[in-house]
């Protein structure tokens, strides 16, 4: 893979020699990357923060979006490899969180390496049945109308027409993602998981957070923080703070590290 490829997926990418660990990024939908650009600013800096890139965002504003998860998590899983010599964990916040967590599966069944800690936010367990409806194929309109809804993007961008308009096939190709998804029973995860959810987030409960226990056979706990859905981009010292405290607690178990190393460097 090509230096320029690499960090079309992974800005920001460049190889630090003080890290220790490297915390990969995925956002939510219709975000790119910058939705990140703080945390390097409220971690230390033996952890490299590496935000993922979806095509259609930002600096890749003229690629078409991906409108399904499966090849969204094939394509990662591909280009991430290089990137693997040090032990990672994922952080993945709605739609990320359930990009996130197909990553973690498909890497451990294809190269048998796993992140040392998966932190999933803002996201139902992915067994449960959604509790929405489809929204990626709903009339202009009506699709605005639901985005509105979510509290998530500025009015002022929701009523400009011809923004609107760059914005729409990107957004409708990431609720493409989630609306066409669908899970797969496999083996649990051999990495804790910490999920992170917000108190005035009407569409995930406190108990369908708790279904992401499922999915691991370590550590797991629930984090919940004042706000609706898009509590990450409110509280970003008191979010990255969680984060910090579950990569310490994992980190600070030196075997798990040390194997996550090694099965890491098999790959390059």
């Amino acid at each position: 893979m090509t230096n320029s490829r690499m960090y079309s997926w992974f800005p920001g990418a460049e190889p630090r020699t003080s890290a220790k660990l490297r915390l990969f990024c995925f956002p939510y939908a219709g975000a790119g990357a910058s939705v990140f650009r703080q945390w390097r600013s409220h971690l230390p800096h033996d952890i490299d923060v590496i935000p993922v890139q979806l095509p259609g965002r930002e600096s890749r504003a003229l690629e078409a979006p991906i409108e399904s998860l499966n090849t969204v998590v094939q394509t990662i899983a591909r280009e991430i490899t290089p990137l693997l010599q040090l032990p990672f964990a994922f952080f993945g916040h709605s739609m990320g969180a359930l990009i996130a967590f197909e990553t973690a599966r498909r890497l451990r069944y294809t190269h048998h390496v796993s992140p040392v800690h998966l932190i999933v936010s803002g996201k139902s367990a992915p067994q449960l049945p959604s509790t929405r409806p489809h929204l990626h194929n709903l009339p202009e309109e009506q699709f605005i109308e639901e985005i509105r809804n979510m509290q998530g993007t500025p009015e002022e961008i929701l009523q400009n027409r011809e923004l609107m308009q760059l914005l729409l096939p990107r957004l409708r190709a990431d609720f493409s993602v989630c609306d066409t998804y669908a899970f797969a029973p496999g083996e649990t995860l051999p990495c804790p998981i910490t999920v992170l959810g917000g108190t005035e987030d009407s569409g995930v409960s406190p108990e369908s957070l708790q279904g992401w226990k499922e999915h691991t056979k370590e550590a797991f706990q629930v984090r919940m923080f004042r706000g609706n859905h898009f509590f990450l981009n409110d509280q970003v010292p008191a979010v990255t703070e969680a984060v910090l405290d579950a990569i310490r607690t994992q980190t600070g178990r030196q075997p798990a590290v040390a194997a996550a190393s090694a099965a890491a460097r098999e790959l390059v």
